[in-house]
């Protein structure tokens, strides 16, 4: 069975070179490219791929947001530069069934699609080993998203809770700048372009609870 395969980067060269390392298999065929994330979740509508092969880090809405709206039944292969347990995690929980790293070769991608497609799972050797850590238990609120500090993580809860800077800044005694510079930091650290996928990603790890 040829496996259909979408490609989502908003990169031309890195899409166009891809392109070409999976057109040179006779089992993998590339039924289109999308540069969005809006994009993506169109063109899965229309053509129906087996496999996603998907980037995190997307110029309207980010990699995760794009999982959580696609259909059941499409395999979703993450290929991208972030080496962070924060994005592995939010990939893992949102259904993705592997996760690669921008910068393997041609043999690695192409096995990498065959096994997802085959129902599978599949990661990049330097993500792996931290797997077991990783998802041997939930993370306590005060470890999830290693990436933030202390104080990100308090406004990300707080905005879990449906509190808007204004609210955040007066519980937290901050001027409501610092608070909007808080956000902004948190949601390129996240990858994340909207306060939504903010609260999706926060809640899926346990953030934002009563």
């Amino acid at each position: 069975m040829v496996v259909r395969v979408l490609i989502v980067d908003d990169h031309p060269l890195f899409r166009a070179g891809l392109r070409a390392a999976l057109d040179s298999s006779p089992d993998v065929s590339v039924v289109g490219e999308s540069a969005t994330g809006e994009e993506a979740v169109a063109a899965v509508a229309a053509d129906a791929p087996d496999v996603v092969l998907l980037d995190l880090g997307l110029p309207d809405i980010s990699g995760i947001e794009v999982m959580h709206r696609l259909p059941d039944g499409v395999a979703v292969l993450i290929l991208t530069m972030s080496t962070e347990d924060d994005s592995l995690l939010a990939a893992l929980r949102a259904g993705a069934r592997g996760y690669l790293v921008k910068g393997m070769g041609r043999e690695e991608v192409l096995h990498a699609v065959g096994t997802v497609a085959a129902g599978g799972v599949v990661f990049a050797p330097e993500m792996a080993g931290r797997l077991t850590s990783l998802l041997s238990s939930p993370a306590p609120a005060g470890h999830v998203f290693p990436t933030l500090t202390p104080r990100e993580r308090e406004i990300l809860d707080l905005v879990a809770r449906g509190k808007n800077n204004h609210h955040i800044a007066r519980e937290l005694v901050l001027a409501e700048k610092t608070v909007r510079n808080h956000v902004a930091r948190i949601f390129e650290k996240l990858q994340v372009t909207s306060r939504a996928e903010a609260v999706a990603r926060a809640r899926d790890a346990g953030l934002g609870g009563s």
